[in-house]
């Protein structure tokens, strides 16, 4: 297993990261290593070490008990990193056991030998400990117009060269979470292809410093633009718009080649693992804000208030749906190819709930804490010539200071930044609602309401 130091000193490499218009070292800038720092902690975090000394995030799921296991894992590794996510190996993974799956159904049918090549690729990740980003999102251009129709073919990766050693490949991905403070990226296709579209279905993987791969971090506005943020300063995930311009993939990294017909399967089972393990995280992410207005009511004395109460339940409801539903789908898993995938009715129902109800989570804290996290001086003023005086003021049930303290964290939570990044990450991280909805509809089994009324009115 690798320490973080070695994991640090492994991403001090060749690659192309830039933030800002300029190429940066992501363990030396003073915004970015905060991500690097986030990341590290997966080493830190023992109970991620299986029995055979390698990381339970890359073992197989067979059975409901090892799904339940992976629910715990992610749910207290978030909660060592304090609330945030830590996707340096969950993701990945996530890939790799659709890949696992989609493979071996590929294999069966065309004779190809795709399932040799993720089964040692997921073993070289394995044995050396490493971080995977997955890059899903294409950029897609027009909305309205297929990968084919696009004005600019760039608008979806696609092949563009097949050699005798490898294929090379070209277009963008976006929203690759933590890919500029990895070691690998899992790329995989974003929809169902057709016939003509081949050169659309792709997946493979590469080391984060392949040359002609480059990253656009998103601006970091939660740090940057915010001097009191408590969470921000300690734990974030960057978020990065990763270039492929021509870039290289030997044969034995090629996991998905120009099978079109596979493409959409491999997506849909990606979506339904990455789902499972947005819910196990999110409802470790709920505790920020269940804590944060808990305290909130302390400070402001208004605890034992009604609309208190009914806030608080609401945020209470939202976690709980999220742990249920994720708890669901671990108990009653599909097995296919011998890997066990997480009951996608139950994993879509907790996601779309998730996704609806996270502005009710922020509206509840907002409530509870008062407009004045909208409106406090800064923390320099804080700081200043005048922070007695501001304290003085800002007292409520217990001193200035201990409730400024408490605000500074609803601030960051409800009324930032990082509020309007996380508003946004809720509706559309791990697939869009609409995404969901169809999976939803398209995989429900109606049998037992449609037999139900059937018999009623033949009765």
């Amino acid at each position: 297993m690798r320490t973080k130091e070695e994991f640090v000193k492994g991403l001090r490499d060749r690659r192309k990261v830039f933030y800002r218009g300029g190429l940066i070292d992501v363990t030396e800038h003073p915004v970015i290593k905060v991500a690097v720092s986030h990341a590290s902690k997966l080493f830190e975090y023992r109970e991620r070490v299986g029995e055979d000394n390698s990381s339970k995030f890359f073992r197989v799921p067979r059975d409901s008990q090892d799904l339940m296991e992976r629910h715990r894992l992610i749910y207290g590794l978030t909660m060592y990193c304090n609330g945030i996510f830590n996707i340096s190996q969950a993701i990945g993974s996530d890939a790799l056991f659709a890949l696992l799956i989609t493979s071996r159904k590929v294999d069966k049918e065309r004779g190809t030998d795709y399932t040799r090549r993720v089964e040692n690729y997921l073993a070289y990740v394995k044995e050396r400990d490493l971080t995977l980003a997955t890059a899903q999102t294409d950029v897609k251009g027009d909305r309205s117009k297929r990968p084919k129709e696009q004005e600019d073919p760039d608008m979806y990766l696609r092949i563009t060269e097949v050699r005798s050693d490898g294929i090379v490949v070209k277009g963008a991905k976006a929203h690759t979470t933590q890919a500029a403070v990895s070691d690998e990226i899992v790329v995989i296709p974003t929809r169902a292809m057709r016939d003509n579209e081949k050169e659309y279905a792709v997946a493979f993987a590469v080391p984060a410093e392949t040359e002609g791969l480059r990253m656009y971090v998103r601006p970091i506005d939660e740090l940057e633009g915010n001097s009191s943020a408590v969470v921000s300063r300690q734990d974030y995930e960057l978020e990065t718009l990763t270039v492929f311009d021509n870039v290289f993939v030997p044969w034995d990294r090629v996991f998905l080649f120009q099978e079109s017909k596979f493409a959409g399967q491999l997506a849909t089972l990606f979506a339904t693992f990455h789902r499972f393990t947005a819910l196990s995280y999110r409802v470790a992410t709920a505790n920020l804000f269940l804590g944060a207005a808990r305290l909130a009511s302390y400070v402001n004395g208004i605890q034992n208030e009604k609309q208190v109460r009914d806030d608080m339940v609401d945020i209470i409801m939202y976690k709980e749906v999220m742990r249920a539903t994720a708890l669901s789908a671990a108990l009653s898993p599909l097995i296919d190819e011998s890997v066990a995938i997480p009951n996608p009715t139950f994993t879509n129902v907790g996601k779309l709930y998730s996704n609806a109800h996270f502005h009710d989570v922020v509206r509840d804290l907002i409530d509870i804490s008062g407009g004045i996290i909208a409106t406090m001086p800064s923390e320099e003023d804080l700081k200043g010539e005048g922070g007695e005086e501001i304290l003085k003021y800002l007292r409520g049930a217990v001193d200035g200071k201990e409730r400024t303290q408490v605000l500074k964290m609803a601030k960051e939570l409800g009324s930032s930044h990082l509020t309007g990044y996380l508003l946004t990450l809720m509706v559309h991280a791990e697939g869009s609602m609409e995404a969901s909805k169809i999976e939803l509809y398209r995989g429900y089994d109606f049998s037992d309401s449609e037999k139900l009324v059937r018999s009623l009115l033949k009765s």
